[in-house]
């Protein structure tokens, strides 16, 4: 098995995570440092992260959190902010996020130590829907304004996809997404000249918030785990 795909099943990171960290001069084989992803290794090649020896895959597991505002999406934080992986208590594998939401934006977060199912979930060819919740200045937004949103808006970084928006009620929006640029709804929204007040993701691919409480976690069934694998697949 190559080294970066042994790391992501050790729960390591995802696999493109994972080939960072090789690179980084990070991972060990037999006690010798390795920088090449593509190496070959298996149970036996005593693999270690940081100086911390792997034992090969853990149990795969998924969390879905309600991310709190002012919560960073990452397994640390050097500035000693609160993370969503400190939200999951008694929790012995090592998880991390599946992508990120911005500190001011809350809701719905996966988290796992399946680095191959954070890798389909995320990348852009499986285009796996992500629904937000968006409250923006100005109340009502024309229907030419949400016709732009829903045909493609321009951004630095390149023309956004179609998207599917509707107006639940006055200057609140719904927005279902299938790409990940950076701080993209928020962006969209600037693009069509308003401002977000709050921005919460209600959906992640089969997957709804419910009432799941802020700041509070859920482990997903095998059931919910499997629909999430078909909708990245698809």
């Amino acid at each position: 098995m190559r080294l970066a795909k042994f790391l992501a099943h050790a729960g390591v990171a995802s696999r493109r995570a994972a080939e960072d960290i090789v690179r980084e001069g990070r991972v060990t084989v037999g006690g010798e440092v390795v920088t090449d992803p593509a190496r070959d290794v298996d149970e036996t090649s005593r693999v270690a992260v940081d100086g911390r020896g792997l034992r090969g895959a853990e149990e795969r597991t998924v969390y879905l959190v309600n991310k709190p505002r002012g919560v960073v999406s990452t397994a640390k934080d050097t500035h000693g902010r609160p993370t969503v992986v400190s939200l999951i208590r008694g929790e012995r594998a090592r998880l991390y996020p599946v992508g990120r939401l911005d500190a001011d934006t809350t809701g719905l977060i996966l988290l796992t130590n399946d680095g191959e199912l954070a890798n389909q979930l995320t990348h852009p060819k499986f285009q796996v829907p992500k629904t937000y919740v968006a409250e923006v200045t100005g109340g009502f937004v024309p229907e030419a304004r949400l016709r732009q949103m829903r045909e493609g808006v321009e951004l630095e970084d390149g023309k956004t996809a179609p998207a599917q928006v509707r107006q639940v009620d006055a200057g609140v929006l719904q927005i279902t997404i299938r790409e990940g640029k950076k701080r993209q709804v928020r962006r969209m929204i600037e693009a069509i000249g308003r401002r977000v007040v709050s921005l919460r993701r209600v959906r992640f691919g089969p997957l709804g918030l419910g009432d799941l409480p802020p700041g509070k976690s859920r482990k997903l069934t095998p059931a919910e785990v499997e629909r999430l694998r078909k909708t990245a697949k698809a």
